[in-house]
């Protein structure tokens, strides 16, 4: 589990407020964890627990992935 803590600050990373700035970050955790798998090739005990833990949070909620900017307008604009 010591590939985990490499994970990790990942999920914690807050998105960018200004709309203009997701893309970007998006782009930096894309490449950060491709990367990372490349390089440090984690164990699949790591793998699966944070593909799962990306999968969770994804699907708990709009706005909530880290890796595609929803942007969804409300009913009032």
């Amino acid at each position: 589990m010591y590939c985990l803590q490499w994970l990790i600050p990942v999920l914690l990373m807050p998105k960018p407020s200004n709309p203009a700035l997701v893309q970007t970050h998006v782009m930096f955790m894309v490449l950060y964890l491709i990367g990372f798998f490349l390089e440090r090739k984690p164990c699949t005990i790591c793998s699966l627990v944070f593909l799962a833990t990306v999968f969770l949070i994804c699907y708990s909620g709009m706005g909530n992935c880290l890796f595609w900017a929803s942007c969804f307008e409300n009913e009032n604009g």
